[in-house]
């Protein structure tokens, strides 16, 4: 008996949601009870699980058109044309490069610094333009460049001015 008595709770419980849906979220409607209509959508999926009310979801009201958005660069770069590679600047080459100092810490540092003045510190390991890093000596920085396809791959060395 206990067994109904849950199930008659339950049913009694999807049909005061469906009601409550049905008059708007318990707002404006003077009506006690729900039409038949307002229990259809309660029993029509069948992916709700049994005893449980179906809940719709809402359709968004249809606002004032927006206008139409648009990007104003001020002097930048616009992020949505996307960037063509030209074949006559190519970043940066090592051997354009001037090495300016090395620090000595935990091991030791290049700086480097580019033909446009753009300084870099460098460790190694790092890649910089078309070469790889390999040696740091307290004088010196090599630097390993991929050759040119059919050609081998070749070492550059920045070497400290004499003062």
């Amino acid at each position: 008996m206990s067994r109904h008595r849950g199930r008659r709770a339950v049913s009694l419980v999807a049909w005061v949601a469906a009601a409550w849906l049905a008059a708007g979220c318990g707002g404006g409607s003077s009506a006690s009870t729900p039409s038949s209509a307002a229990l259809a959508p309660a029993a029509a999926p069948a992916a709700a699980k049994p005893g449980m009310p179906a809940v719709l979801p809402k359709e968004p009201e249809a606002g004032p058109a927006l206008p139409p958005l648009t990007y104003e660069p001020r002097g930048r770069r616009d992020p949505f044309v996307p960037i063509a590679a030209t074949k006559d600047k190519r970043g940066l080459s090592v051997t354009t490069m001037r090495l300016g100092g090395i620090v000595r810490g935990h091991g030791l540092l290049a700086l480097v610094e580019a033909p446009d003045g753009l300084g870099y510190i460098l460790k190694p390991g790092d890649v910089l333009g078309d070469g790889r890093v390999t040696d740091i000596t307290p004088s010196s920085v090599t630097f390993q460049v991929a050759g040119q396809p059919g050609q081998a791959a070749t070492t550059v060395t920045l070497r400290l001015a004499a003062e």
